[in-house]
C-alpha cells in the first residue's frame, strides 16, 4: 500500500494539490478505517457492500436490503410521489397498474402497501400482478365492492 502526501509545492501536472492526501490500495490489500469517514459528493457502492446491524450481531447486503420502487398513487393512477415508477394506468374504480422505470430481473418480487382511505378498505395485489415491468393493485371494501382511493406500495426484488 502506498500513502503519498503532497506538499505546498504540488506535483507536476496537478494544480491546487497542496496538502492533498492520496491512498492507493490493491483489491488484495483492502483498507480498514477506524473512526468516522466523512464522504461528500456522489459515490458508487458495489453490490457486495454490507452494513452491520444496530446491535452489531448481523450484517446485511445493502443492495439486496433496499426497496427498489415505491409509489403513492392518486385515485386516478396519477403519481403523487414515487421512485422507479414511470407512470400509472387507471383500469377502473380502485384498479390501477403502475409501470417501473427500471425493470426487475424477474417476477419474484415482494410487495406491501395499503389504500389511503377513511373507510375499511384493503389493498390487493391482483393475481399475476407483480411483473418485472409493472404491478397491478385494487382497493377493495367487503361491503361496497371496489373503492376509488389512493394507494401506496413498496416493492423489493432484484433489478435487471
Amino acid at each position: 500500500m502506498a500513502l503519498t502526501k503532497i506538499g505546498k509545492e504540488g506535483i507536476t501536472g496537478v494544480s491546487n494539490a497542496a496538502n492533498a492526501t492520496f491512498l492507493t490500495a490493491t483489491s488484495a490489500e483492502g483498507v480498514t478505517l477506524a473512526g468516522t469517514l466523512a464522504v461528500t459528493g456522489v459515490h458508487t457502492v458495489g453490490t457486495n457492500a454490507v452494513a452491520t446491524s444496530e446491535g452489531g450481531a448481523a450484517t446485511i447486503n445493502i443492495a439486496q436490503g433496499l426497496a427498489k420502487a415505491f409509489c403513492l398513487g392518486g385515485n386516478d393512477a396519477s403519481l403523487t410521489n414515487s421512485f422507479n415508477i414511470s407512470g400509472g394506468t387507471d383500469n377502473g374504480t380502485g384498479d390501477y397498474t403502475y409501470a417501473f422505470s427500471n425493470n426487475f430481473g424477474n417476477n419474484f418480487l415482494s410487495a406491501s402497501g395499503n389504500c389511503v382511505s377513511d373507510e375499511n378498505v384493503i389493498l390487493v395485489f391482483t393475481q399475476d400482478a407483480l411483473l418485472a415491468a409493472s404491478y397491478r393493485v385494487e382497493c377493495r371494501n367487503d361491503s361496497t365492492g371496489d373503492q376509488d382511493e389512493q394507494t401506496t406500495a413498496n416493492i423489493c426484488g432484484d433489478l435487471a
